[in-house]
């Protein structure tokens, strides 16, 4: 069996976020890790290869050549492939630039299951995996909280509001996957030493046959930023200490009527 996983390099948002002048991520001014949900899903990746003996885990990313370093990661963790796409034209890609590129990508290999996260904590969007099942014209099962293998089939249990569905679809099939999906394992020091001898297979524009000029970078991406900013500080607000439950109830009240709340 052949599993790719789609992953990204997303900025550490717990230290901030630096903007270009453009309005696009200044990725190489700030710390990166892996996506936490494509994280899940190279779990889920690793965990058919642990079931199935033969399956070959490939990684795949698009970014900046620091992107290397997840690539490391997961090899660390058990992937057997690593693949970067770099080069200067796709930068400032958007969702739909993104997953042109990478569905390129995935058009070199051979794969039965694609997995990627269910969205990237850069830019909350949710599109990017769906939107390479549609330019690979495979079948997508979003929001996975388990899956399983049987036979040529994955049998899917699918987060839906306040339930959920059980989706069984034959491979090839691409699974975007939830952080829930699983509690991804540590890299190990043998893997993390083996992991740096490893060959990490680096692609840019030129090896991307199948992919058009219009529909990659920047100019090749049809959501435009008109304003970014970084989170504002709310104030300290009110603080005010009363001596009963009462006179806290009161004070409140006053407070909502005051403001026409109630």
């Amino acid at each position: 069996m052949k599993i790719v996983v789609c992953i990204k390099q997303v900025p550490d948002t717990k230290g901030g976020v630096e903007f270009n002048p453009d309005g696009t991520l200044n990725r190489a001014a700030m710390l990166s890790i892996m996506n936490p949900d494509d994280r899940a899903g190279l779990e889920a990746a690793l965990r058919i290869k642990d079931a199935n003996p033969g399956t070959e885990v490939t990684v795949i990313t698009m970014g900046l050549p620091k992107a290397d370093d997840i690539l490391r990661e997961a090899f660390a963790m058990g992937a057997d492939k690593a693949i970067l796409i770099t080069d200067r034209v796709l930068g400032g890609a958007d969702t739909w630039a993104t997953s042109s590129t990478i569905a390129a990508g995935i058009r070199n290999l051979e794969y039965d299951i694609i997995f990627t996260g269910r969205q990237a904590i850069d830019g909350d969007t949710a599109q990017v995996g769906p939107q390479i099942s549609e330019h690979l014209g495979i079948p997508v099962i979003s929001y996975a909280e388990d899956v399983k293998v049987e036979g040529d089939s994955v049998i899917v249990k699918r987060q839906f509001e306040d339930r959920y569905h059980m989706v069984k679809a034959k491979m090839p099939v691409l699974i975007t996957a939830l952080s829930e999906l699983n509690e991804p394992r540590y890299m190990t020091p043998g893997g993390i030493f083996d992991a740096f001898d490893k060959e990490v297979i680096v692609w840019g524009r030129a090896d991307l046959k199948d992919l058009d000029d219009s529909n990659i970078g920047l100019n090749g991406s049809p959501t435009k930023i008109a304003k970014a900013s970084d989170k504002v500080r709310k104030g300290a607000g009110e603080k005010v200490a009363l001596d009963s439950p009462e006179e806290s109830v009161d004070y409140i009240m006053d407070k909502l009527l005051t403001k026409h709340i109630i």
